[in-house]
C-alpha cells in the first residue's frame, strides 16, 4: 500500500529542488565493463587525506558496480559538459563512443571534464534502498576552469556572479 505524500515530503521535495547543486559524473568498472551515472550528491569529506562522499540508490543499474568494485571516479561538470550529463542520467550508451579512457585501476575517465579524482573506495553504508559512500583519493587531474554545472529547480544551470567580492 502506497501512501500519499504528507506536507513534510512535498516540503521536502520542493526545499531539494531550490537547493542548487554542483553535477559530477561517477564511473567504475566492474570485470571488464564501465558504468557510470550522473550525481549531485558529491561532496568532499576532509583534505587529510583527500576524502569524498556521494549518494546513491541501491536500485541504480550502476549500485552492482559502485557495491564491488574497489576503486572509483568522479568527474566534476563544466557548463559545457550538459550533454554528457544528460547521456549519463538519461541513456543506456554512457560509454559508446571516444568520450572517455580507461584510467588508474581501470577506473573509466571522462574527456574535457573540469576534473576528475580517481580513488580507494573505504566504506559503503546502506541505509534502506540507498546508500553512501567514502572514497578517499589516489589520483586526478584539473581540467579547464570553466563555469560549472548546476542542477536546480529540476533543471541544468550555471551560477550568476553577484557584485561583491572576497
Amino acid at each position: 500500500m502506497t501512501s500519499e505524500p504528507s506536507g513534510f515530503d512535498q516540503t521536502f521535495r520542493e526545499m531539494f529542488r531550490r537547493h542548487a547543486a554542483g553535477v559530477a559524473i561517477i564511473t567504475a568498472n566492474l570485470n571488464g565493463k564501465p558504468f557510470g551515472f550522473t550525481a549531485t550528491s558529491v561532496a568532499s569529506l576532509s583534505a587529510e587525506p583527500p576524502r569524498f562522499t556521494f549518494n546513491m540508490a541501491r536500485s541504480s543499474s550502476s549500485w552492482p558496480a559502485v557495491a564491488n568494485a574497489e576503486y572509483i571516479g568522479v568527474h566534476m561538470l563544466g557548463l559545457e559538459n550538459q550533454a554528457l550529463a544528460n547521456r549519463f542520467a538519461r541513456t543506456r550508451d554512457r560509454f559508446e563512443g571516444d568520450h572517455w579512457e580507461p584510467g588508474p585501476h581501470e577506473v573509466p575517465i571522462l574527456k574535457d571534464v573540469s576534473g576528475w579524482l580517481v580513488g580507494k573506495i573505504q566504506m559503503r553504508l546502506s541505509f534502506e534502498n540507498n546508500a553512501v559512500v567514502v572514497v578517499e583519493v589516489i589520483d586526478g587531474q584539473v581540467g579547464d576552469d570553466g563555469t560549472p554545472l548546476l542542477y536546480h529547480s529540476g533543471g541544468y544551470s550555471k551560477p550568476a556572479p553577484l557584485d561583491y567580492e572576497i
